[in-house]
C-alpha cells in the first residue's frame, strides 16, 4: 500500500511521507511489525525467504508506478451488504462463533476517509539520507537510551529467551510507535472491513480481517478495545493480526498477548518475529562500506537468484564471503579492511549508484521481513548502533 507502511512509520516522527513497495502477501511485508511507510527511492513495513513468505507485521504497500491520486467510488450499500453477508457466512465457516461475528460486524460501515487516504497518498522522493535524519534525531536516540536502561532487565531476559539483541528490539520499536507513545485509535474491524470491500487489495485485507476476528473469537482482545491504524496495524510493535495470532508473545505468563500495554509482551513479540525469520545472536547486521570505481561497474554481474518474496532483498546483490568482497574493492567506511571473519554479505545500495553502499549480512534480512523497505531496514539498524545494548 503506498505509504502504508513507511508513511505511518514516519507518522510517529510528525512526517508524512510517502512509501515504497511492499508485497503484500507478506502481511505486512508486518510484525510486524505500523500502517504506513515510506520509502523512498528504494522500493524496499509486516512479519522468510520460502516461496511462500510469512505474513510480516505491517500492511502491504502498493504496486511502484500507482498514481498517486485516485478517485473513490460513490459509496454502494447493497454491494456493502452484500460482501457483509459474505464475510459473515465464511466467519461462521471458519468455525468463529456467532454470537463474536454478530457483535463485531454489527453496524460496520465503510470509512470512506481511508479509502481516500489509502488512494491519495502524496507520492515524492526522499533520499535515504533524510529519511534517516528524520527518524535517527538526538532526541529519538536519548529517549530510546534512557528507556534501555530503565528497562535493562527486562531487556536481558528478552534476549536471552529469543537471541535477539536488545538494541534491535528497541530501534523497532522506537521507530514503529516511537517508544510506544504513538497510539492509534481506529476501530479495526472497520478499517479492515472497508479495506477488505475495496477490493484493491481485497484477498489480503480480507484475510486479515479474518484474522481479526478469530482475536475477538479466541478471546485476545474484547471489540471496544480492538483499535489501531487507519491500514489495521495494531499496538506498540504495529503487528498487523495475522502476524500478531503467528509471533505474538505472552512473556510475563499472564495469559494475554498485550502489545498493547504490557512493555514484556512488546518486547518479546518483536524479538519473536525477528527470532522466527532466521536471527543469527552471533551477528550484527552489517556496516558502511566504501567500494571500488571498478566495482560500481560492474554490480550487474553480482544479482540475487531467486525470488524470497520482498523486493528489497531482490534487488540486493548475492551474498559473497567477506574475503571475496575484499577482493573486489570493498573496503569500511573508514577506508580500513573488511574484518577477516568467515561470514558473507551483500551489498546495499539504498540510493543507487553514487549513494551510500551497506554491505549487509543475514539479520538484515530478518529486519527486511518485519518491513520490506530498504530506508526502513537500514535506519532501525543504525538506530540500533547509536542505541547500543547497554
Amino acid at each position: 500500500m503506498r505509504s502504508l507502511r513507511l508513511a505511518v512509520v514516519l507518522l510517529g516522527f510528525g512526517l508524512v511521507v510517502a512509501c515504497g513497495w511492499r508485497p503484500s502477501g507478506q502481511p505486512r511485508e508486518g510484525a510486524a511489525p505500523s500502517a504506513a511507510a515510506a520509502t523512498p527511492t528504494a522500493p524496499a513495513v509486516a512479519p522468510a525467504a520460502a516461496s511462500t513468505p510469512a505474513a510480516a507485521p505491517v500492511a502491504p504497500t502498493a504496486t511502484p508506478g500507482a498514481p498517486a491520486s485516485e478517485a473513490v467510488a460513490p459509496f454502494n450499500r447493497a454491494e456493502f451488504d452484500a460482501f457483509l453477508a459474505e464475510v459473515r457466512s465464511e466467519a461462521l465457516q471458519k468455525g468463529i462463533k456467532q454470537d463474536v461475528v454478530g457483535t463485531a460486524l454489527a453496524g460496520v460501515e465503510p470509512v470512506m476517509r481511508i479509502i481516500e487516504r489509502d488512494r491519495n497518498q502524496a507520492e515524492f522522493k526522499l533520499s535515504f539520507a533524510t529519511y534517516r535524519d528524520r527518524v535517527i534525531t538526538s532526541a529519538n536516540v536519548q529517549r530510546g537510551q534512557k528507556l534501555r536502561d530503565d528497562h535493562q532487565v527486562l531487556l536481558r531476559q528478552v534476549s536471552q529467551r529469543y537471541g535477539v539483541q536488545p538494541r534491535f528490539v528497541l530501534a523497532i520499536w522506537g521507530i514503529e510507535t516511537r517508544y510506544g507513545a504513538v497510539k492509534a485509535d481506529v476501530p479495526l474491524i472497520h478499517s479492515l472491513a472497508t479495506l477488505a470491500f475495496d477490493r484493491r487489495r481485497s484477498s489480503y485485507f480480507r484475510n486479515e480481517l479474518f484474522s481479526a476476528l478469530t482475536m475477538l473469537d479466541r478471546g485476545y482482545i474484547d471489540f471496544p478495545t480492538m483499535k489501531g491504524s487507519w491500514a489495521g496495524a495494531m499496538g506498540q510493535p504495529q503487528f498487523m493480526p495475522s502476524s500478531y495470532l503467528a509471533y505474538a508473545e505472552d512473556f510475563d505468563g499472564d495469559g494475554k498477548r498485550d502489545i498493547w500495554g504490557n512493555t514484556g509482551d512488546v518486547f518479546a513479540s518483536i524479538a519473536n518475529y525477528l527470532a522466527k525469520h532466521g536471527w543469527n545472536t552471533s551477528q550484527t547486521w552489517g556496516r558502511e562500506v566504501r567500494i571500488s570505481a571498478d566495482l560500481q561497474k560492474s554490480l550487474g554481474n553480482y544479482p540475487r537468484e531467486g525470488r524470497s518474496g520482498c523486493r528489497a532483498i531482490d534487488q540486493m546483490t548475492r551474498d559473497l564471503n567477506l574475503e571475496e568482497w575484499s577482493k573486489l574493492g570493498v573496503r569500511r567506511a573508514d577506508g580500513g579492511e573488511l574484518p577477516k571473519a568467515q561470514q558473507s554479505g551483500a551489498l546495499v545500495q539504498p540510493d543507487g549508484a553514487g549513494g551510500p553502499t551497506f554491505l549487509v549480512y543475514g539479520n538484515y534480512r530478518s529486519i527486511l521481513r518485519y518491513n520490506c523497505a530498504h530506508h526502513y531496514a537500514l535506519t532501525v539498524s543504525l538506530l540500533a548502533d547509536r542505541l547500543g545494548d547497554g
